[in-house]
């Protein structure tokens, strides 16, 4: 009979102070939000479940408490509160009303990601690898022998690195031509093409394209920043026609190639109109950047406000500590929203300047995320220009939806409400 009270003694005790760690991510409680989404990460890769919080304070994680998850919280620098049970049930409580615009989303494994991205050191950084980096989630690169050998298969999110997937060198003729890092890149993009058996770089990388829109429509999360969003879905549009000029391939365009373009092959938008000549840095209508009357003390994007109950993926993409993000230019820095099909969400917007900053669609199974610009914390990134450090900005609200996008992989699926 004592050992029976003492057990149940014990099992009280232990109920009574089970306790869990709350990151919080709002604007005034968390000390490094990018390196918070590493946390969650590195709880997810040992195999314990975490809960995202959608709008509570920011965006929030509940993890289980651990003493070892306390310890990495406290290295990285990542604040963190220790509550109850019982806290923690009044906060779920509180999240599953009805009144409240929030919702629990289970995580339950950590996604394994893949950074679409030549091997060799490229005149330019990258966003996703940088903060990917900074915030300690793991990655492997793979360009385009993976791709074309099917082994995309193997992770559950990739990301474009600033690519063209044109076959027109990133138009970067007019300028760089004569750069030896150009000349260097494409004598390399020519020789791996030769590799793989084409005779075009640019056949290599609409094959290369096909073979990521497959990755998407079998289930796959693609998220893309920058040139690598409208060339990603000109290549798809132009299969089978030749847009690229003699510098490029070493014969002339087709004739007559824009009304050949097939806006039913492209993920995200319609109606563009190609940038025929290779001495302008752009590759059609779709992008915004040379026609902006924004000044940079000024530039601004929204995000959108979604319902975390009945549309949790938008929900998911937008968790932010702020809903007002600073802009950022890029080769391709916004979309023109005329040019965006009707089914895409605009997450991200400049209303009055018409432009989009921030996409997402479905694709067969799978899901697409376009996000304009280069850096968010470097206004106008320049080739060569030293690389952003993270530790100066280790709250970047423009980098938290990068980190979104990482996270959401992660997410309990479950049956869209409609």
């Amino acid at each position: 009979m004592r050992i029976l009270i003492a057990i149940l003694f014990f099992a009280f005790s232990f109920q009574a102070s089970a306790s869990y760690i709350l990151i919080p991510m709002d604007a005034e409680s968390q000390a490094e939000h990018l390196k918070a989404y590493g946390i969650t990460y590195w709880t997810l890769e040992r195999q314990m479940k975490a809960k995202w919080l959608l709008n509570y304070r920011g965006g929030s994680f509940l993890l289980p408490d651990a003493e070892a998850i306390r310890k990495e919280c406290r290295i990285r620098g990542v604040s963190f509160e220790i509550i109850s049970d019982a806290e923690a049930n009044s906060i779920l409580e509180e999240i599953s009303s009805p009144a409240r615009n929030m919702e629990a989303v289970v995580l339950e494994k950590a996604p394994k990601v893949a950074v679409y991205s030549p091997k060799g050191n490229q005149p330019w950084d990258d966003a996703v690898t940088m903060v990917l980096t900074y915030a300690e989630i793991p990655y492997e690169v793979v360009y385009d022998e993976e791709v074309l050998s099917d082994q995309l298969l193997l992770y559950d999110w990739l990301h474009l690195h600033h690519e063209d997937f044109t076959g027109q060198y990133g138009k970067f003729y007019r300028a760089y031509r004569a750069a030896p890092w150009y000349i260097k890149n494409k004598k390399e993009a020519e020789a791996l093409a030769a590799k793989l058996g084409y005779d075009k770089v640019s056949e290599a990388k609409r094959d290369v394209a096909l073979k990521i829109r497959d990755y998407v429509i079998g289930g796959g999360f693609m998220f893309a920043m920058c040139s690598a969003t409208d060339s990603f879905d000109i290549a798809l549009a132009a299969e089978g026609v030749d847009i690229c000029e003699p510098m490029f391939d070493g014969d002339p365009s087709e004739s007559g190639y824009q009304s050949k373009i097939d806006y039913n092959k492209t993920f995200a938008f319609k109606d563009f109109i190609l940038e025929r000549s290779p001495m302008v840095y752009e590759f059609s209508s779709i992008d915004m950047t040379m026609r902006r009357e924004v000044a940079k003390e000024t530039d601004y994007f929204s995000l959108m406000d979604y319902s975390a109950k009945w549309d949790p993926i938008p929900c998911m993409l937008v968790q932010n500590h702020t809903a007002l993000v600073k802009g950022f230019m890029g080769q391709t820095t916004s979309f023109k929203r005329d040019e965006i099909k009707s089914n895409v969400l605009i997450m991200g917007e400049l209303k009055k300047n018409g432009e989009a900053r921030y996409i997402h669609g479905i694709r067969g199974k799978g899901f697409f995320t376009f996000y304009g610009g280069h850096d968010p914390e470097d206004y106008q990134h320049r080739v060569g220009d030293a690389k952003t450090e993270l530790a100066l900005h280790p709250n970047s609200p423009g980098y938290r939806l990068i980190l979104n996008n990482v996270l959401f992989p992660a997410a309990k699926k479950k049956k869209q409400k409609t």
